[in-house]
């Protein structure tokens, strides 16, 4: 196990081992003040990332102390000379000619910023700028709705992040506006857009194909490549944790309103899942510090993220061992062993909660992603859908990310939407070894949520045949979650999803689709016979839960 845990960390094994969250796919720390998950600073200004090592390893719990030491001793070569940051990528930018609005920061005025200890300070966007294209539909034929795509740049530090928009099929002067966000980290929106819930697919001949459930139904929808250096987005630099993309993205919303006033005053909610679990609650904090904002929240939605790691990783065995609605995978050694390791992960998980360091949370992500994931992955199963094997190992076990990926490299599509890349991934592993390296992973970004409860509501969803981010794991921290609804959350009754007046088949009527439970401004839902991709498995459900919480169904007037 340890030669396996330190094989990770040096990045051998960080696509296997360390599979990103999602494809599609942490604080309130402290005083609820949000601040970079340890530092890699003083790694990176040494002579190698070992330098720093032995000073930083005094006070850590002796678990994790003894596993760095274990990565000291039996590859120290190989780790001084490993890189922590991502390559550029390589990119041309395109004259200013080519965008049909160009929107400074500079020009917003200065918003004030809500701390957590209730101080207010101005927060320039003046690094920022918005630049935006029109996309003609009858160019791809990705839907007939106005369409908008382009770069929120910041230019000081080299950043330049990709959007795509698209208006409601259905009233867009008056349907809300959705962001969504896929996980890894280090994976693209643009497979939310083309893999689940976005206007249209992409089939085995790299020809588009409508989508009549797209979630752009009701609503506008954005889909964010982010963080840089994702998808068509691009950086000469790297960002590695949560934190540090949260102004970025609400530096792009703002200025997309600014542009695009009309869409300002509809309701706004963030969509996401997978590693969004940790993106969501800290871009939502954000946003609701910012209280003269332009940004019309009103709700975020969380589908089968990891948020609670000291809480959901406990749900793995259970989940993997025939207690989570699915037949076992591992037999009774391997379960046994789950069992065996859970005490020690979670006591590096409690450690990484009470520090924040990248020296405590570093090793409980090797130990934890090894011991309580590596069973599962070793058997071959599709960890992303428990019932079936991984058919495409070379694109998370999805053959249609590879269809995805191959379109949007076309160079007629990247100059349609003025994406400046040379080539588009689906993921980048080196974005999720970053954000491992940084300690981001196992954080404790749900003791945000009560603040945002406070203020908005939150859904948190699940497809009941996932593993990775599994509903056993999302239903026990959102049970556990203390927040002043807790009691009337955690005695609320269970009722059955269906689809109003619907003669769908594809589900027994008096079971229904799902499972919700809701007190206050917090819902739960199980989705049946979905994996982590619910728009995916199940489209015509996850457009009717969509479209309910939207409306409100499940709120308490």
């Amino acid at each position: 196990m340890r030669i396996a845990a330190s094989a990770v960390l040096v990045g051998a094994a960080s696509a296997s081992i360390l599979s990103p969250l999602g494809n599609g796919q942490q604080h309130v720390l402290g005083d609820a003040v949000i601040k970079p998950a340890g530092s890699l600073d003083k790694i990176a200004a040494a002579a190698g990332p070992l330098a720093a090592l032995q000073e930083a390893v005094k006070g850590l719990t002796a678990d994790a102390e003894e596993l760095w030491e274990d990565v000291k001793r039996l590859m120290p070569e190989s780790f001084e000379k490993s890189s922590f940051f991502s390559s550029p990528k390589k990119h041309t930018r395109r004259p200013d000619s080519h965008w049909d609005h160009i929107v400074k920061g500079a020009d917003v005025p200065k918003a004030f910023v809500t701390t957590a200890g209730g101080s207010k300070s101005r927060d320039s966007l003046d690094a920022y700028n918005l630049r935006v294209k029109a996309v003609d539909p009858s160019g791809l034929g990705i839907d007939k709705v106005k369409q908008y795509s382009g770069y929120l740049d910041d230019d000081e530090n080299d950043k330049h992040l990709f959007y795509w928009f698209f208006e409601s099929r259905n009233d867009p002067k008056n349907d809300p506006v959705v962001l969504w966000l896929n996980g890894g980290p280090g994976c693209s929106s643009l497979t939310g857009l083309f893999f689940e819930l976005g206007p249209a697919s992409v089939d085995e001949n790299i020809k588009i194909v409508h989508n009549p459930h797209s979630w752009n139904a009701n609503a506008s929808v954005i889909f964010l490549d982010q963080p840089v250096n994702v998808g068509y987005s691009y950086s000469g630099q790297s960002v590695s944790n949560t934190v540090a993309a949260g102004k970025d993205v609400y530096a792009l919303l703002t200025l997309f309103f600014k542009q695009f006033p009309q869409y300002a005053k509809q309701d706004f909610h963030i969509a996401g899942e997978s590693y969004a679990g940790h993106y969501i609650p800290v871009f939502t904090h954000e946003i609701l510090s910012h209280k003269d904002r332009n940004i019309n929240l009103k709700s975020v939605l969380i589908g089968n993220g990891l948020t609670d790691p000291y809480t959901q990783y406990e749900q793995y065995r259970p989940m993997a061992c025939g207690d989570g609605g699915w037949p076992a995978v591992l037999d009774e050694s391997q379960c046994r062993s789950m069992d065996n390791a859970l005490p020690r992960c979670q006591s590096l998980i409690e450690g990484c909660y009470k520090s924040e360091s990248v020296w405590s949370c570093v090793p409980a992500a090797i130990y934890c992603n090894n011991a309580m994931l590596g069973p599962f992955q070793s058997s071959g199963r599709n960890v992303y859908d428990i019932r079936g094997p991984c058919k495409d190992t070379s694109n998370l076990c999805y053959p249609q990310l590879g269809w995805i990926s191959e379109y949007l490299n076309r160079d007629d599509v990247k100059k349609a939407v003025g994406a400046e890349v040379d080539s588009y991934d689906s993921c980048n592993f080196d974005i999720n070894r970053n954000f491992l390296f940084q300690g981001d992973w196992m954080l404790p970004f749900h003791r945000l949520v009560p603040d945002i409860l406070a203020e908005i509501p939150v859904l948190i969803y699940a497809g009941d045949a996932d593993f990775i981010c599994n509903w056993l794991g999302n239903r026990a921290w959102a049970d556990a979650l203390e927040w002043e609804g807790k009691d009337a959350f955690n005695k609320a009754s269970v009722s059955a999803l269906k689809i109003p007046g619907s003669d769908s088949t594809t589900f027994d009527k008096k079971e229904g689709y799902g499972t919700v439970k809701a007190a206050g401004n917090f819902t739960f839902m199980r989705i049946y016979d979905a994996g982590h991709m619910v728009p995916y498995d199940q489209p015509e459900v996850s457009l009717d839960f969509f479209n309910r919480w939207l409306g409100g169904e499940w709120l308490e007037q």
